[in-house]
C-alpha cells in the first residue's frame, strides 16, 4: 500500500523504534547561551511593538523563520532539540514538522538521525490523493511533532489531530522555545508531553546577562507574559510568577537626579498632581500667552516653538515666565538643537530669542555628538536649566531607534548634571539601562489614538504611562484645537494622572 513503511532490507532498523532514546546529559549551558546570543544577532528574537495573531501588542517577537538562511543556527537548533528529546527519554518511529517554520528543523533532524519524516498539508488538495498527511507510515506507529515554539499549543494540535486521524499515535512534542503562556498545560491536557529546549525566561536571563536587555525590559516582557496566559499556568516556571514592574513615585525620583530643573519638575508634578505637558503650537505669541493663562492650572509644562511666532518680541520671555510663576508650570522651548557645540552656544544664549533666559527646558538631537551637550551646558547649567535628548520620536518612519537610542542613553549618563531626561516613545522596551532620575516625555498623545495623515502616530495617555513607561504626556492639537481647551486640558490631566496612580 502507498502508506506502508519501506521494506526491511531498505531500512533494517525500521521495525525497531528508530528513535528510542535514553536519559542523557543535559545540554551544555554555554552552548545554550551561545545559541541564544546567535538568535538575537540574526533577529530571530526581537523587542519592540509587535501585533500578534491574537491582536495583542507584544513587547517581544520570536521569528524563527529566519533561521533557514543561517545553516549554523538551523543545525544548532535541530541538534539541541534532538538532545533534549534524548535527555527526556522520548520514543517515536517518525516525526512531523508543523508547517511551515518547523519543516526545515524536522528535515535536519530526520537527515542527521535517519528518522523517517512525514509532512502535513496545511491545505488539503481537492485533486490527486487528497491526503492530509504525506509520507510512508503504518497505523499504530508513534509520531513526534516538531514545532519551532509554543504559545497556546493551538498550532501543535492542528498537526496532532490529522496525524491521529490516519492512525498514528502522538505522545511527544519538541520545540525550541516555550513562551510560557500556557501551551504546556494545554498539551498535557491532551496527554502530550512537551520537550522545550529554551523556556522564554531562559532566553531573557541570558540576554540580560550579556547586556542585550535592561532589567526594565525583562520585567516588562515577564509582566506581558504573565498577563496574557492562554490557559492554566501549570508549568511551574518563573515567568508566570512575574509581577508587573512598579513605578517609582515622582517625589522619590527627585532624589535620583543631579539636575536642578529635573528635581523641580518631579516635585512640581507630585505637588500639583499633573503629568500633562501641552504643546502649544499656535500661530502667534499672543495666542500662546492667552492659552498659557487659560490652561496653566492644569499643566506641569508648556511646550513652545518660539521661532514660528511672527509677533515674537523681547518682552515675550518675561511675560511667559510670569505666567509660569503664577500657575506653577515649567517652560519647555522645543528648539531641537542639532548643530556643533560652538554654534549652539550662540543659538541658545543669544540671538533674537535668547532661549536660555526664559525657558527652563530645551532639547537637542545627538547627531552632532556629545559636543552639542557641552555647548548647551556651558550656557544653561549656570542658569539652572535642563536638557532633554531626543532618543525617540513619534513620527512614522523615524530613524531615532535602536543604536541611536542607545547612544542617547550613553550620552545622558555622562552629563547627569545637565541632561534631565529624554523625548521618547516607549522607554519600557529600551535595552540599555538608564537612571530613574531622568524624565521620560512622550509626544503624540491623544485620547483616541490614531494618526494625522502626515506621519504623526498617536497613543493614549493610559498606554503611554502604563505600557510605554513614560512620565510626562505631551498633548498638542487635542487641547489647543478643542472647542474648550480648558476642559480638554482637565480631561487629559485626569487621564494622565490616573494612569500614573494605577501604575504605582
Amino acid at each position: 500500500p502507498p502508506n506502508a513503511p519501506p521494506p526491511q532490507d531498505a531500512h533494517a532498523l525500521h521495525h525497531l523504534p528508530l528513535a528510542t532514546l535514553t536519559m542523557g546529559s543535559i545540554i551544555n549551558e554555554d552552548r545554550l547561551d551561545a545559541l541564544i546570543m546567535r538568535l538575537h544577532e540574526i533577529e530571530a528574537v526581537k523587542f519592540g511593538d509587535f501585533k500578534l495573531k491574537s491582536g495583542l501588542m507584544s513587547p517581544i517577537y520570536v521569528d524563527l523563520r529566519v533561521i533557514v538562511s543561517y545553516p549554523d543556527v538551523l543545525s544548532s537548533v535541530a541538534g539541541c532539540m534532538w538532545e533534549v528529546l534524548k535527555a527526556n527519554g522520548a520514543e517515536f518511529d517518525n516525526m512531523c514538522g508543523v508547517p511551515y517554520t518547523a519543516l526545515p528543523i524536522a528535515t535536519c533532524m530526520s537527515l542527521e538521525h535517519q528518522v523517517p519524516m512525514l509532512m502535513r498539508r496545511k491545505e488539503v488538495k481537492d485533486y490527486g490523493t487528497k491526503k492530509a498527511i504525506e509520507g510512508a507510515f503504518a497505523a499504530g506507529q508513534t509520531c513526534l511533532v516538531v514545532e519551532d515554539l509554543v504559545t497556546s499549543g493551538a498550532s501543535v494540535m492542528e498537526t496532532v489531530e490529522p496525524l491521529e486521524q490516519v492512525g498514528l499515535k502522538v505522545t511527544d512534542v519538541v520545540v525550541l522555545i516555550d513562551r510560557e503562556q500556557g501551551g504546556e498545560a494545554r498539551l498535557q491536557s491532551n496527554n502530550l508531553r512537551l520537550h522545550a529546549v529554551l523556556p522564554l525566561s531562559r532566553v531573557l536571563k541570558t540576554l540580560e546577562a550579556n547586556g542585550k536587555m535592561s532589567r526594565d525590559l525583562v520585567d516588562n516582557v515577564k509582566a506581558f507574559i504573565a498577563a496574557n496566559q492562554t490557559g492554566p499556568n501549570a508549568s511551574g516556571n518563573e515567568m508566570g510568577a512575574a509581577e508587573p514592574p512598579k513605578r517609582i513615585a515622582y517625589a522619590a525620583r527627585a532624589g535620583l537626579t543631579e539636575n536642578q530643573c529635573a528635581k523641580d519638575l518631579w516635585a512640581l508634578m507630585d505637588s500639583k498632581q499633573t503629568n500633562l505637558c501641552v504643546a502649544a503650537d499656535v500661530a502667534t505669541a499672543a495666542e500662546l500667552l492667552a492659552l498659557a493663562d487659560q490652561i496653566g492650572p492644569e499643566i506641569c509644562i508648556l511646550k513652545t516653538h518660539c521661532d514660528i511666532y511672527p509677533d515674537f518680541d523681547s518682552g515675550f520671555g518675561g511675560k511667559l515666565m510670569a505666567l509660569a510663576a503664577k500657575h506653577n508650570f515649567l517652560i519647555f522651548e522645543d528648539r531641537k538643537f542639532a548643530d556643533i557645540g560652538n554654534t549652539v552656544v550662540s543659538q541658545y544664549g543669544s540671538g533674537v530669542h535668547r532661549i536660555a533666559d526664559w525657558s527652563h527646558i530645551t532639547n537637542a538631537h545627538i547627531v552632532p555628538g556629545a559636543g552639542i551637550i557641552d555647548g548647551l551646558k556651558q550656557v544653561g547649567l549656570p542658569k539652572g536649566r535642563g536638557l532633554l535628548l531626543l532618543a525617540e520620536m513619534s513620527s512614522s518612519g523615524t530613524m531615532a531607534t535602536g543604536a541611536y537610542t542607545d547612544a542617547a542613553i550613553a550620552m545622558a549618563a555622562k552629563h547627569p548634571d545637565f541632561v534631565m531626561g529624554f523625548i521618547s516613545v516607549r522607554p519600557s522596551l529600551w535595552t540599555g539601562a538608564w537612571s530613574k532620575g531622568l524624565v521620560q516625555m512622550t509626544p503624540g498623545v491623544q485620547l483616541g489614538g490614531g494618526g494625522d495623515g502626515l506621519g504623526q502616530q498617536y497613543n493614549t495617555p493610559d498606554r503611554v504611562i502604563k505600557e510605554c513607561g513614560s512620565d510626562v504626556i505631551i498633548v498638542g492639537r487635542g487641547i489647543y484645537k478643542a472647542k474648550d481647551p480648558v476642559a480638554a486640558a482637565a480631561e487629559y490631566r485626569k487621564a494622565g494622572w490616573d494612569a500614573y496612580l494605577s501604575a504605582l
